[in-house]
């Protein structure tokens, strides 16, 4: 009686470890096991080099979303469109600018939203009309090399 008794102690302790592991490895994973309170909207860019989907989208040095996917804009096929999941809760004027970084010098590439002064707010699906592309680091070192700056 006793063995059985210890045999679903043990057992309890077993699967209230595996779930407290599953719980910390979602948690700092930053994983979301719901759809989670977002709303996405759009941005078109010339060049969206070194961004990747899972990147951050800040305003002001605080992180509001993340990059969703990229994909070739069908209508133009020269451009390239981000799609961005943005707490909701946050506002977003219609005026924004969307300009691609890098943190530091050879960091990751980021979205950073400069807000407007505009008074309508982006709703869901809809569309930032101004962005800053990218910087092509090489791009630059190889126009100066060959003189054309």
């Amino acid at each position: 009686m006793n063995t059985a008794k210890l045999e679903m102690m043990v057992g309890g302790f077993m699967i209230i470890g595996v779930l407290c592991m599953g719980y910390l490895a979602i948690d700092l994973g930053r994983m979301e096991l719901v759809g989670g309170n977002y709303y996405t909207i759009s941005a078109k860019f010339d060049t969206v080099s070194g961004l990747k989907p899972g990147a951050r989208v800040e305003i002001a040095g605080v992180e509001i979303g993340k990059v969703e996917r990229i994909v070739l804009d069908s209508k133009g096929w020269d451009q390239s469109l981000a799609y961005l999941k943005i707490k909701s809760g946050t506002k977003i004027s219609d005026d924004a600018i969307a300009s691609v970084r890098t943190s530091g010098i050879i960091g990751d590439k980021f979205i950073k939203l400069k807000p407007g002064g505009s008074d309508h707010f982006l709703k869901n699906n809809d569309t930032i009309r101004e962005t800053e592309s990218a910087i092509d680091i090489e791009e630059l070192i190889s126009k100066f090399i060959h003189g054309k700056v």
